[in-house]
């Protein structure tokens, strides 16, 4: 076997063992399970809240699906999705998104990590493979924990949709795994975001801080009716539209327009994370 074959198979295996390494490190990070159990508790406290509340409440009132909650438990797992993808989501991943490339510059371990046969690029997409699979590892957490905890505390039986139809137990835990999967699409473009902020610092805090600012603005310039034109391009436009998977038949249409509108993140901000790191003098 000539040098030039060997090559391209030590690039890959060097590829897959710096996104091991990667996933590794993120997830024996103390702050990484901080922020797990803290995802975990918010369907903990608001099940614990309602079970321990004498107040019944009316429909609509609260958040979305919370009326439903002392009916089936199931419906802890929806409510405390609604509750956490406008700030704790976000929060979590901005932190995790910020750190990847700043925080590598912060410690001063950038130029040790460039040194090794993994180059720029194949460094960028091991950083971003890691932010994303937070992503899914957090929704993950919160629907797991929601179904538990909902069913330790309340009935549990065929789910009523939004459309009114009724549905069986196991399928109604497949729906919660499809509304996992589209708020885990959901977060993708902001974590790409973060990966771009990342490139631009070597203070990792300051990377956070400014991926968590950018979600903040997003949504309160998607709640400006004079910026309605606006509104379907903003990444967080379509976060809560996981409710359309509550209905039957199962609507995918905000599934889809969600997944382009991220995908259009990943492949703008994608390249100015590229453009910048590549052309950055590395001193730490």
């Amino acid at each position: 076997m000539s040098s030039n074959d060997v090559a391209p198979a030590e690039r890959r295996g060097s590829g897959w063992a710096l996104l091991g390494s990667e996933i590794s490190v993120l997830f024996r990070r103390r702050r990484t399970w901080a922020m797990l159990v803290a995802v975990a508790l918010i369907p903990i406290l608001l099940a614990v809240a309602v079970r321990l509340s004498s107040s019944t409440l009316n429909p609509g009132e609260g958040p979305p699906f919370l009326d439903r909650v002392t009916q089936n438990g199931l419906f802890v797992g929806f409510t405390a999705m609604v509750v956490a993808v406008p700030l704790f989501l976000p929060l979590t991943v901005g932190v995790v998104a910020g750190d990847t490339i700043a925080g590598e510059a912060g410690l001063g371990t950038l130029r040790y990590l460039l040194v090794a046969p993994a180059g720029r690029v194949r460094l960028l997409l091991v950083k971003y493979a890691g932010a994303a699979l937070f992503c899914l590892v957090a929704t993950l957490t919160l629907t797991v924990t929601g179904a538990l905890i909902g069913a330790a505390l309340f009935p549990v039986g065929p789910v009523t949709l939004l459309s009114g139809d009724t549905i069986s137990v196991s399928e109604s835990l497949l729906r919660s795994l499809f509304v996992a999967a589209y708020v885990t699409v959901s977060l993708l473009g902001l974590s790409m975001i973060g990966l771009f902020i990342s490139t631009l610092t070597d203070v990792p805090v300051g990377a956070m801080a400014a991926t968590i600012v950018v979600s903040v603005a997003a949504q309160i310039l998607d709640i400006i009716p004079q910026l309605a034109w606006l509104h379907p391009w903003l990444f967080s436009h379509y976060w809560l539209g996981f409710a359309d998977l509550l209905r039957q038949p199962l609507d995918l249409a905000s599934f889809g327009q969600n997944a382009i509108v991220q995908l259009c993140y990943l492949a703008v901000f994608g390249a100015l994370a590229y453009s910048r790191f590549v052309t950055k003098d590395i001193l730490s």
